[in-house]
């Protein structure tokens, strides 16, 4: 990763979108959708079974731009990708942030300290699957086997 970076709400990218946000804060979506008949359907995407569309949103083009400008000053991709690799960007705790292990395949492999996490995760992600099966089949009853609390 980068260098530390400053606040996000000292960034020059932040700023710009606070002059901006004041500038189209009065605008009306009646109006973003007349001026622009395609609106809804040219601010909308879809990925990996997501549709998103922020065509509803009080968001132009400009709004956009701004947006991708932030994100590129603030090194998202390189935290995305950083995150994905295993790098301590749990900076508080000085550990990595293991969120993506538990969306991670069974063969994926996510390397951190020099280790794959992603069999340590899926363990425990059985284990917990397996209680809730007993749980919910009544198989496990707690430790009153299942006498009524008063």
């Amino acid at each position: 990763m980068k260098a530390l970076l400053p606040p996000l709400t000292e960034r020059n990218d932040w700023k710009a979108l606070q002059t901006h946000h004041e500038k189209i804060r009065g605008l009306h979506l009646r109006k973003l959708f007349a001026d622009d008949p395609k609106r809804g359907e040219r601010l909308t995407a879809e990925a990996a079974g997501i549709y998103l569309d922020y065509s509803k949103n009080c968001a132009t083009d400009e709004t956009l731009k701004l947006l991708f400008q932030l994100a590129d000053e603030s090194d998202l991709r390189g935290r995305i990708d950083a995150m994905f690799g295993g790098e301590k960007i749990n900076v508080t705790e000085n550990r990595a942030v293991l969120h993506v292990a538990l969306r991670a395949p069974r063969n994926a492999s996510i390397i951190v300290d020099g280790k794959n996490v992603v069999p340590e995760v899926h363990a425990v992600l059985d284990k917990m699957s397996d209680f809730c099966n007993r749980v919910r089949s009544g198989e496990w009853k707690g430790h009153t086997a299942g006498a009524s609390a008063m």
